[in-house]
């Protein structure tokens, strides 16, 4: 069997194949109160009928100032759950494996009003500049991810991310660029990883499932965040009890990225190496064979698939193809996958 459609284990949660939808923005929700829509019923699904193995759903507000857009997913509030409960079912019928983004936009949030971060620094000349979070408010933001963390569950989720990547909140403490406090949540690399760290032992408290993270491997600035700052994060995020890493690039500073097939791959396999923790590599992966040199040469344990999973719902069945494998059909399709 190929190393691509092995089984592959989170915690106590087998995945039936290492293809993972990555978590992407829908920006969808057009009444405004974060819940989730018909559109992303069928988006998703439709992935888990294509045989991917984990679906991660888009970036979701633990809080309404956390939104990326006003079309965004949220689980800030109870209302909010039984419309995932019904996406997370629909993905379990087809065999696939349900996981949340948990997510907090901060500075890079556009919405009406006040908007917040670690410090009050605008992402451009554009952007609006943001309130420096109180010891208070951050505390209610690691409050506000345990609570839609304690939703996710109620939903039925297996896994929940959380995403610290992309010039979002958890990003933007991390970052010496983003991040200029002078208290136990600034300054050194240790205090600027405790917003995260708190929240990975917050969560932990209601969720006994396996947490991801996602992480920019490199802010692509001077002054930034390298390949090498992350391997002490990730040392840092397996003691808290991360399972894997999901390694991303970018997003912090409006700088475009060097961007080829496979282009971030090297960064997964990079802090795997050196934080001896499983990672998810990502980045322009489109082919079967592409996959599988990934997996089978250790540079990686998952393959996140984002743009071609949009193009194709059927990546999987195609994959496997294409390298020699025999993958179940949906039921319904079973004619047609012969």
């Amino acid at each position: 069997m190929s190393k691509l459609f092995s089984e592959y284990k989170l915690k106590d949660v087998t995945l039936k194949n290492r293809i993972v939808m990555s978590p992407m923005c829908m920006y969808s929700v057009e009444n405004k109160d974060g819940i989730a829509t018909d559109f992303h019923f069928a988006h998703y699904v439709s992935r888990a009928a294509g045989g991917t193995g984990l679906v991660i759903l888009e970036a979701t507000a633990v809080q309404e100032v956390g939104r990326i857009s006003e079309q965004d997913l949220g689980l800030w509030n109870d209302e909010q759950v039984p419309a995932l409960k019904r996406i997370v079912d629909g993905l379990h019928y087809h065999g696939a494996k349900a996981g949340i983004q948990l997510a907090h936009a901060g500075r890079k949030a556009v919405l009406p009003g006040e908007i917040v971060a670690p410090s009050a620094i605008a992402y451009d000349e554009k952007s609006t500049k943001p309130t420096e979070l109180t010891k208070e408010a951050i505390k209610e933001v690691v409050a506000d991810f345990k609570r839609a963390a304690y939703r996710a569950k109620e939903a039925g989720f297996d896994v929940i991310e959380i995403h610290a990547a992309h010039g979002y909140l958890i990003h933007q403490f991390l970052s010496p660029i983003t991040n200029r406090r002078e208290d136990n949540y600034g300054g050194p690399a240790g205090n600027r990883y405790k917003i995260l760290s708190d929240i990975i032992k917050a969560i932990k408290e209601v969720w006994d499932g396996p947490i991801i993270v996602r992480v920019s491997a490199t802010d692509y600035a001077h002054g930034g965040l390298q390949l090498e700052d992350h391997i002490p994060f990730a040392k840092w995020m397996k003691a808290d009890g991360v399972e894997l890493i999901d390694v991303s690039t970018g997003g912090l500073v409006n700088v475009a990225p060097p961007v080829f097939p496979g282009y971030q791959v090297p960064f997964a396999d990079e802090i795997r190496r050196g934080a001896g923790i499983a990672t998810g590599a990502l980045g322009l992966i489109t082919r079967g064979e592409q996959a599988e040199e990934i997996l089978c040469n250790e540079r990686a344990d998952l393959i996140i698939v984002g743009r071609e999973l949009l193009r194709n719902p059927y990546f999987a069945k195609d994959a496997a193809k294409e390298l020699g494998e025999t993958i179940e059909a949906p039921k319904q399709y079973s004619r047609a996958w012969k």
